[in-house]
Parts: structure tokens; sequence; C-alpha cells
């Protein structure tokens, strides 16, 4: 069953840079990516359910960052559905922090819950979007490191678990699970991965109108 949002009701999106998109900078605070697709696909759709949309991701997040400021950006708001993608901070290129610290995957996972614990408890609505990584080809730009594929294949091995574990989550709070990364993995087959995302990890235009259609299968 999907999510029947009511007229009046408080959506929010929040996350890393996938769900950022430059939100402070735009005008009315969605950003440019998949939450701009959705408000206006909704707004389309259903012109006589009014919704309050609000996008509180921050490029860059990790699952700590968005505990760091949960109860602020997040609980206070008091949402009746949130909507949550993040988990690629948390591997590859960002796994060592500065003072060398990994995050595995039960680290990962257990901050994550604890996020979402909350919620459940006030009775919010949850969509999950597993994180994902499609494998372009060649060497790409990360942050200002040129990356390898070899290197993104450790990413892989690193990220993989952290799915598994958005997954496992899903089903222990009974969340909405958008699953991205078979998605993505699914499209890829057919035009290759640069279409969806050049960098593997950041969406293009079709690749956010991807996510948008997605979220919007499970959110009516």
């Amino acid at each position: 069953m999907s999510i029947t949002v009511r007229p009046g009701s408080t959506v929010m999106f929040t996350g890393d840079s996938i769900t950022d998109c430059q939100r402070r900078e735009s005008e009315d605070g969605f950003g440019y990516g998949y939450p701009l697709r959705v408000v206006g696909e909704w707004g389309l759709r259903h012109p006589e359910r009014p919704v309050t949309w609000l996008n509180t991701a921050n490029a860059g997040d990790k699952v700590r960052d968005l505990e760091a400021r949960w109860k602020a950006d997040v609980l206070d708001a008091r949402p009746d559905v949130v909507s949550i993608l993040v988990g690629v901070n948390d591997m590859g290129w960002h796994t060592l922090d500065p003072k060398g610290h990994v995050i595995s995957a039960e680290e990962f996972e257990a901050g994550y819950d604890r996020l979402l614990a909350p919620l459940a408890e006030a009775g919010t609505q949850l969509v999950l979007i597993e994180p994902f990584l499609l494998p372009v080809n060649g060497v790409i730009e990360a942050g200002a490191a040129l990356v390898g594929e070899e290197e993104r294949r450790q990413w892989r091995t690193d990220l993989d678990p952290k799915i598994q574990a958005v997954r496992k989550l899903a089903r222990a709070y009974d969340a909405h699970l958008l699953a991205a990364d078979g998605m993505f993995a699914e499209l890829a087959a057919t035009t290759g991965p640069e279409y969806w995302a050049a960098d593997g990890v950041h969406p293009t235009p079709a690749g956010h109108s991807a996510l948008a259609t997605a979220w919007l299968r499970l959110v009516t």
C-alpha cells in the first residue's frame, strides 16, 4: 500500500547532497533535484490537496550528521511524512574521517535506527530511499580527487551492507522502501550508467526524474 497524504499535511525530504541540490540557493527552498520534481508533479495531480513541503537535506551529510541536527531540523517540524536518502557519504571516499574512523555497516545501521525511532513513535510515515552507486566507466572526480574504477569497486563492497541495513530498517519500521540501487541498475542496463548519474553518485536530470517517479508510486 502507498502512503496517502491528507490535505494540510507536512512532507519533508532530508538527507545529503542528492536531496539538497542547492536548496538554499533556490527561491522555493526545494533545490533543483527530485524533491522539486515531486512537488511540481504532486501539485499538478492534486490541486485539491495542498501540502506543506520541506527540504532539510545538507550536502555532505552522513548519518551521524543527520543525528546531530535531527531534533531541530526534523522532529521539531512535526512532519507527517519524512523521506530520507543518506548513505553515500558513509562509504567510499567518505568512509575515513580526518581521525581515520571507519564507518562500519553496524554503526551506520545503529545511527539510522536512532533517526527512525522517534519518528515512528510519533506516528510519522516513512519513505526510506536506499543509497546507490552506479558503475560508471573511467576515472571520475570525487571531491578534489580523481578516482579510478578499482577504488570504486571497493566503494561498492563498502556500500552493499549499508544498503542491506536500510532495507532491514524499512522492514522493521514498516517504512516504504524506494529501492533506488536496484532501480538504477535496471535502468542503466540499456542506456549505460552515466545517463543516470555521470559520476555514479549524483543523478543527472533524468536520474532525478527517475527518483521522483518512483517516489510518487509510494506516496499518493
